[in-house]
C-alpha cells in the first residue's frame, strides 16, 4: 500500500512502545505507518489525581481531537484509559492480543505487610480503594507521572511501595524481579489491553487497522467495559472487573468499593461462552441490586462534596 496510516500516540515511552507494536504488525501485514506522537493533559498535568481534572479521557481526549480533525488515521491507547462511550464518528477497529492483567507492588522489601502501618502510592481510586480493604490501617498518597517518574518518586520518598500494572512494566522491561503480584487485586476493566480507533468514514484506516484484532481479548474487554459502563463509573469510582475465557466458560469477577475501602460489592460467575451477550450489563444491575446502587449514590455524593 503506498500512502501511510498516520498512527496517533501519547509520547510517553509505554505510548509509543504500544504504537510501535500496532507499526510493526501493520509493517507485517504489507502496511506502511509512521508514528505521530502528542502530548495528552494527563501527561501535563501531574500535581492533580486524575479525579479532580474534571475531563473524561483525560489521555485520549487529544488524540480524538486530531482524529477528528484528520491529522491521524488511527489512534492507539491503552483500553483501560479509554471512556466507554467513544466520541460521535470514531469507532473501535481492533483489541490487540492481552497482556497481564495483574497488578503489582514494587517496593522496599514487604515485611510491612505484617504490620499494622505502612505507606503506598499510586494514583488510582480503585487501587487505593481495594488496598485499604485489605489494608484499613496503611496510608495510601496520591501517585503521577509516566512510569519512569512514578519510579523515580518512590525511590525519592519514604513510602514502602508503589502499585503499577505488571504489562506495561514488562512492555519497556522494568518490572523488578521481586515486585510483588497482587493476585487479589481485581484490575480495572481492560487493563493489559491496548485498543486502535479511528474515524468510521475513514475506509482504509478501518479496513486496515481491523486485521489486527484478537478476538478473545476484545470479547473479554467488551464484557468488562459493558460492566463498567452499566455501573457509570468511569474513573471516578473504583471498580474493578476481569473476564476470563478458559474453553468454552467465561470467569467473571467485578467489584465496587467506597473511596475508603471499607464497603464493597462484589460478583463472581462462570457462564457459557455462548452465553456472552449481555453479562456485562447482567452483573453489573445485580451488583446494584445488592447494595452498588446505595455506594455509588455514596461515591457520588463524597466526589460532589470533598471534604477539606
Amino acid at each position: 500500500m503506498s500512502s501511510l496510516i498516520r498512527i496517533g500516540t501519547r509520547d510517553s515511552e509505554l505510548a509509543l512502545w504500544q504504537a510501535q507494536q500496532v507499526e510493526r504488525q501493520l509493517g507485517q501485514l504489507g502496511i506502511n505507518a509512521v508514528l505521530c506522537p502528542v502530548k495528552s493533559m494527563g501527561d501535563i498535568v501531574l500535581d492533580k489525581p486524575l479525579y479532580e481534572l474534571g475531563v473524561t479521557g483525560i489521555f485520549t481526549k487529544t488524540l480524538d481531537i486530531a482524529l477528528l480533525k484528520g491529522n491521524i488515521d488511527i489512534a492507539v491507547h491503552s483500553m483501560k484509559d479509554v471512556p466507554t462511550q467513544l466520541p460521535d464518528g470514531v469507532v473501535q477497529t481492533a483489541v490487540l492480543e492481552r497482556a497481564s492483567t495483574a497488578d503489582v507492588l514494587l517496593h522496599k522489601g514487604i515485611g510491612f505487610l505484617n504490620g499494622t502501618t505502612g505507606t503506598i502510592a499510586t494514583g488510582s481510586l480503585r487501587r487505593r480503594a481495594q488496598w485499604l480493604n485489605r489494608y484499613p490501617e496503611h496510608q495510601v498518597v496520591d501517585l503521577r507521572g509516566n512510569v519512569n517518574t512514578r519510579m523515580i518518586k518512590l525511590i525519592e520518598n519514604d513510602w514502602n511501595g508503589a502499585i503499577f500494572a505488571k504489562a506495561g512494566l514488562e512492555r519497556i522491561k522494568l518490572l523488578p524481579q521481586d515486585a510483588l503480584v497482587l493476585d487479589w487485586m481485581i484490575p480495572a476493566p481492560a487493563q493489559g489491553a491496548m485498543v486502535v480507533v479511528a474515524l468510521e468514514s475513514n475506509q482504509k484506516a478501518v479496513e486496515c487497522s481491523k486485521q489486527l484484532n484478537h478476538k478473545e481479548s476484545a470479547l473479554a474487554t467488551y464484557i468488562e467495559r459493558e460492566f463498567l459502563r452499566t455501573l457509570e463509573g468511569g474513573c471516578t469510582a473504583p471498580i474493578g472487573a476481569l473476564a476470563e475465557i478458559e474453553e468454552d466458560r467465561i470467569s467473571f469477577r467485578g467489584c465496587l468499593h467506597s473511596l475508603d475501602g471499607r464497603e464493597m460489592v462484589a460478583v463472581s460467575e462462570t457462564v457459557p461462552i455462548n452465553e456472552w451477550e449481555g453479562i456485562g450489563k447482567r452483573f453489573a444491575n445485580q451488583m446494584l441490586d445488592d447494595g452498588g446502587s446505595v455506594l455509588m449514590k455514596m461515591i457520588m455524593d463524597e466526589r460532589n462534596n470533598p471534604i477539606h
